[in-house]
């Protein structure tokens, strides 16, 4: 299944896409997708639903907003330097263990919402990433039991601000948190839908112009290890977003170096995830 989030912002009603490209309202089914939905057997359950009530089920607008395509998880847990390439790009050893910080979960917008400029940025960035979301609570799983407790992935732009990031002291987390920096979606594809999350395809490009394009299969660390590796340390909730990190192409690996501008459009992808665009405004 893809399951999706639609309406205004802060008011979205959850829905399905169909494998024909229909997008169906789920409101009837009478849970959102959250921490209860997913740790409550809720995919299951959806799709009786589907078949026997998802004929009757209204057709959304394609004009329709759309929104995460969860409601909003309790945190969100990003790997750094999980790509060869990224890594030479960034003049930095491969590590040795998953380079963990946390993103705050006020930065989640839709796919296609506007990228607002955080106040006083000069090197906001971009970083195409396989997001996966926890479909059962997870604390001291096995690599090998990892990927039970998996609900799905999604396409995640980890949007940076490098020099919040690396230049103001302290974590990156303050270099990953501002508003409008993690777009989500379109949607959330069940692991049935991806039987092979080490061997996507992704790009991103900016004013048409492509910027990173590469593969899952450059991770240093598999989703497996991420998942078994972080549950060590936290338990991850239902609903849990796990950002598995970027391949070689951000702004800051290119020269010259052109951070994003106002009136600057991103695109990107993965496949089997879809696509999102941001439209990109400065701070005002």
């Amino acid at each position: 299944m893809k399951l999706i989030r639609f309406g205004v912002a802060g008011s979205e009603r959850p829905g399905v896409q169909l494998p024909d490209g229909r997008r169906i309202d789920a409101s009837a089914f009478g849970e959102d997708y959250d921490e209860h939905f997913f740790g409550e057997d809720g995919l299951p359950r959806l799709a009786q639903w589907l078949e026997a009530r998802g004929n009757d089920a209204p057709t959304i607008s394609s004009h329709a907003r759309l929104g995460p395509p969860m409601r909003r998880p309790s945190k969100i847990v990003c790997v750094g330097l999980n790509y060869r390439k990224h890594a030479e790009e960034s003049g930095m050893t491969l590590p040795s263990e998953p380079v963990l910080f946390l993103k705050s979960t006020s930065a989640i917008v839709g796919p296609d919402d506007q990228l607002t400029i955080p106040k006083g940025s000069v090197k906001t960035d971009w970083e195409v990433e396989l997001a996966v979301v926890i479909g059962r609570r997870a604390s001291y799983v096995t690599e090998s039991a990892a990927l039970d407790h998996v609900a799905g992935y999604l396409l995640h732009n980890d949007y940076s601000e490098r020099s919040f990031q690396l230049e103001r002291g302290g974590q990156w987390v303050k270099g990953k948190s501002c508003d409008t920096f993690a777009p989500l979606g379109p949607f959330i594809a069940t692991r049935d839908e991806i039987p092979d999350a080490q061997s996507l395809n992704m790009w991103l490009s900016v004013n048409g112009e492509l910027k990173q394009e590469s593969s899952t299969a450059d991770m240093v660390f598999a989703v497996p290890t991420l998942v078994s590796y972080i549950s060590q340390f936290m338990t991850l909730l239902p609903g849990d977003v796990i950002s598995t990190g970027t391949p070689e192409g951000v702004a800051a690996g290119h020269r010259p170096i052109r951070y994003l501008h106002d009136g600057d459009v991103v695109t990107l992808g993965i496949d089997g995830l879809g696509e999102s665009r941001q439209h990109v405004r400065g701070w005002s």
